[in-house]
């Protein structure tokens, strides 16, 4: 089932299916911003990662003194979450509960609540973890949404621009099984602090932007007009694209991030983990801001 937001520049929908992000369009030039999930290069559109962001250490880890084994980023984008009906106009509420099933993959009763508002050309997505469990909750939870170069040719050298609120950045580095290494490798950024988005830019994966280094990115196409921009207080960001032939990038704020090659340590060890108490309730959010109106 799907629910839909709507005002004079936006049309927002939502699958209860993940509560995964279908569409955003532009109503006065029909342009779709989000990627459509064509399967040829990525069959996701913006699916929430949780209850971890990215990959555990050759597929397993460890709570309790026991092991699990989980897959990359986690289970709440294929389930089917429950629409809260008590919302205000410009917002949409989705609702995933823990089961048997997904204890069986991580043991700890939770209720996750996704929503978003739409205001004016601002979409604001809202994460609420509620710890129902009589122990203290270890997660982590981040985004995955993927924009449409505008005017995209593969032909062309360069597809788009990221441009940052620093100029000087660092990013970790994916090495092995989808994890990280202890190398850092900094940013190449142009004259003007952006980057272009070419062939060769996601070759070595994801750019995994950690430790607070940016709170904005923006996306620009390729004559360097503005498109959007992604406003959040995460503690890291990634930036990826599946092939240089596909027409979209991921910009990705994560509270959390996949394991260090190698780690064996218990789940609340993880680099950039949450933690709440029973009871007690994480709300984060970020914001999407449109431009070419």
């Amino acid at each position: 089932m799907k629910q839909t937001l709507s005002n004079d520049l936006l049309t927002v929908t939502i699958d209860a299916f993940g509560a995964e992000l279908q569409e955003i369009v532009n109503k006065r030039t029909g342009w779709q911003y989000l990627w459509h999930g064509d399967k040829t290069f990525w069959g996701r559109r913006s699916p929430v990662l949780f209850p971890i962001v990215g990959s555990v250490w050759d597929g397993c880890y460890r709570m309790d003194g026991k092991e699990f084994r989980l897959g990359q980023h986690g289970f709440a984008r294929d389930r089917e979450f429950e629409i809260i009906t008590d919302t205000p106009d410009d917002e949409a509420w989705f609702s995933l509960e823990s089961d048997d099933s997904t204890l069986a993959l991580y043991p700890r009763r939770f209720r996750l609540e996704i929503g978003y508002r739409l205001q004016e050309a601002r979409l604001t997505v809202m994460w609420r973890v509620i710890n129902l469990d009589d122990r203290e909750m270890s997660f982590q939870i981040g985004a995955h949404p993927a924009f449409n170069y505008p005017g995209f040719n593969v032909a062309d050298d360069v597809h788009g621009y990221f441009c940052f609120d620093s100029r000087s950045l660092e990013k970790q580095v994916i090495e092995e099984k989808g994890c990280i290494g202890n190398a850092t490798e900094p940013v190449a950024l142009d004259e003007d602090g952006m980057l272009p988005v070419m062939s060769d830019t996601f070759r070595n994966d994801a750019i995994v932007l950690a430790d607070h280094q940016v709170h904005r990115v923006s996306m620009l196409d390729k004559n360097r007009a503005p498109y959007l921009s992604v406003l959040f207080q995460a503690p890291l960001v990634g930036l990826w694209s599946p092939s240089a032939q596909a027409p979209f990038a991921c910009i990705e704020p994560w509270w959390g991030r996949c394991d260090r090659v190698g780690f064996s340590g218990d789940f609340s060890e993880r680099d950039y983990v949450n933690k709440i108490a029973p009871g007690e309730t994480f709300s984060v959010s970020y914001m999407v801001i449109f431009d070419n109106f």
